[in-house]
């Protein structure tokens, strides 16, 4: 079974010894000296876990940390304090924390509190386990409030061309990579372009959704269409690279010849249709994706307007 990731942010050399003594066993323990240094880590792979030594007069870090919590991608990533003795507990009820642990209490606590911690929030959110993306619950929850709120936004439905023969072919474990590169590849491309209020859900499979301001996610699905183009290419075998295609089973069990995987995407907008429930944007999105998808080469469809990437 893989090992859970928790990212340690402490300057503390003597708090972070014992942090790593008590958890390095049964976690991936990966440590920061501040909160800027370790935003790239959890961005890029979002762990399952972050512990991180704070004063409250540490406006800096309270500020990114507040910042990350009350952003829909992050919400769900448990954030566990590390605390000095002179600290007033009340005044951590405008911070967006999971737990509290007093420093004197760290050597008996701390591996106790992290396996609450991320146990209470497998219990509360859904994640998908390869990705580590927010699932069918959480996206459903993310495009219903955006439109209970009247807030105009565009959602795309994203999935992988020929995934399936790819699958077929290597086996599963390559096709989890694929699955894991283009969620990570999404994740940064979306958040690249809008860091903030922008969402990234993984539905299953080779299937996901981003959504996104409409005046930006046209750009931002040409980018990803052209990065997943790149970027496959070294998941095929030399001598398949060399042919450009594979061969493999199609869904009738016939053997058939199959070019490199590529993506389609779909795009709907409550810009252009009023929708009230969110099966009925994601029909629409849906719709648009089987369109692009009779295009070769990757390609987006959005919902009044055809566009190829």
């Amino acid at each position: 079974m893989k090992m859970k990731t928790i990212v340690v942010i402490s300057d503390d050399a003597l708090l972070i010894n014992i942090i790593l003594k008590s958890l390095n066993i049964s976690y991936n323990v990966i440590v920061f000296n501040g909160v800027a240094s370790a935003l790239d880590c959890i961005y890029n792979s979002i762990p399952d876990l972050v512990v991180v030594e704070i004063a409250l007069n540490d406006t800096t870090t309270i500020d990114i940390l507040s910042s990350l919590k009350s952003d829909p991608m992050f919400s769900q990533l448990p954030l566990l304090v590390t605390l000095h003795e002179n600290t007033v507990i009340p005044e951590l009820n405008s911070f967006f924390v999971d737990d509290y642990i007093k420093i004197s209490d760290i050597e008996k606590e701390i591996l106790p509190r992290v396996e609450l911690c991320i146990a209470r929030s497998e219990r509360v959110v859904e994640i998908n386990p390869l990705t580590r993306l927010p699932g069918n619950i959480s996206i459903n929850k993310q495009i219903q409030d955006r439109l209970d709120a009247n807030e105009i936004f565009a959602l795309a439905y994203l999935d992988i061309d020929h995934f399936k023969p790819f699958n077929d072919k290597y086996g599963f474990s390559r096709g989890d990579e694929v699955i894991k590169i283009a969620g990570r590849l999404i994740l940064n491309i979306v958040k690249n372009k809008q860091a903030q209020y922008s969402f990234i859900g993984h539905i299953g499979g080779d299937d996901f959704i981003y959504i996104m301001n409409i005046d930006v996610i046209e750009e931002t699905s040409a980018e990803i269409i052209d990065a997943f183009n790149r970027i496959i290419q070294t998941f095929y075998d030399p001598e398949d690279r060399e042919k450009g295609y594979i061969q493999s089973i199609d869904r009738q069990g016939n053997t058939k010849i199959f070019s490199f995987m590529t993506v389609s995407i779909g795009i709907a907008s409550n810009k252009y249709c009023n929708f009230v429930h969110y099966g009925e944007i994601t029909e629409v999105a849906s719709k648009m994706k089987a369109l692009a998808k009779r295009s070769k080469g990757g390609n987006f469809k959005i919902d009044r307007r055809t566009v190829s990437a």
